[in-house]
């Protein structure tokens, strides 16, 4: 039996970073997916394809010596086919429209759809049971993961998220596009939430007021993406950018790509750790082209994204 599923990529809106020390953070789903197929086979292996390395091993293996970010593969599959307490073995393939390691959610896609996948080889489970296997299997390369990325992952659309109260899916749609560049700029998102934290531990005072008008922005947002007020959320995204310089996440390509975003959006800035990885610029149908073309132009590579309200998709 065949079992194939696929789930969205995710940017975030606004509050990385600050979200690690209570502030609320805005995610959205983009509709870019990563497509995971799994099927039976009997060699007694786990097999598992795909575009950033491939991986063969017996079932009952220790996930520790295995490759990080095909880790969470093998870990769903050796655990679900003993859960069925089944004597074969599976081939996993994974196929991605997403760039790795650039702030897009990749790996909490990989483990959303693989949980889907690889569980939908024996029964279909719930969103939530598969939002659960996929939080456990990401675990396996990012121990302290929040789950915020695998929930919008899962359920689509906008979600708000923070420590204290957890996740709550939104019910707006605002109407727009996003432009994402990718710096090409390698980086350790251990690294970067590292100096964040010593950058808080010398300015305390200035960090904790940084936290309160992020706050305070966020609040603002709510209220714009209810009424799908663009050029607000734009300038709120201006201002998002200032406070993630302010603590040290930038560099000088991301900010000439930042220059160049909002000289051709309502405004952009970082998703994800920083240091590296990926910009968006917010757009809709007057502006997107141009700021496609102004990226490209400046060989940057980018591409467009809208939001993906669909969340997980098995067939």
């Amino acid at each position: 039996m065949t079992s194939k599923a696929s789930a969205p990529g995710k940017v975030i809106l606004f509050g990385e970073h600050f979200v690690v020390y209570g502030v609320k953070a805005i995610l959205c789903a983009i509709d870019k997916r990563i497509t995971v197929t799994a099927e039976k086979i009997p060699d007694d292996i786990i097999s598992i394809k795909s575009d950033i390395g491939n991986l063969q091993l017996q079932k009952n293996k220790s996930i520790d010596k295995i490759d990080g970010p095909l880790r969470p593969f093998y870990y769903l599959a050796d655990k679900i086919i003993k859960k069925y307490d089944q004597n074969f073995g599976m081939q996993i393939t994974v196929d991605s429209e997403i760039p790795l390691g650039v702030g897009l959610g990749s790996s909490s896609a990989c483990c959303v759809a693989a949980s889907a996948a690889i569980s939908g080889v024996f029964e279909k489970i719930s969103k939530d049971e598969v939002l659960q296997l996929a939080i456990e299997a990401e675990k396996t390369i990012f121990p302290n993961t929040s789950g915020a990325d695998c929930t919008v992952c899962t359920f689509g659309g906008i979600m708000q998220y923070d420590k204290q109260n957890g996740h709550e899916k939104l019910e707006y749609k605002p109407n727009f596009h996003l432009v994402i560049a990718n710096s090409k700029i390698e980086h350790s998102t251990k690294q970067v939430v590292s100096k964040v934290k010593q950058f808080k531990e010398k300015n305390e005072e200035r960090f904790s007021q940084m936290c309160k008008e992020e706050s305070d922005l966020i609040d603002d947002v709510m209220n714009c993406l209810e009424n799908n007020d663009l050029k607000r959320i734009g300038l709120n995204m201006i201002k998002n950018q200032e406070y993630l310089e302010s603590i040290g996440i930038s560099n000088d390509r991301l900010r000439d790509m930042i220059k160049l975003a909002n000289e051709y959006s309502f405004g952009s800035k970082i998703t994800g750790a920083g240091g590296g990885g990926c910009i968006f610029a917010l757009t809709d149908q007057s502006n997107m082209e141009n700021a496609i073309n102004q990226f490209k132009k400046n060989n940057y590579e980018c591409f467009s994204a809208k939001i993906d309200f669909k969340g997980l998709d098995t067939f």
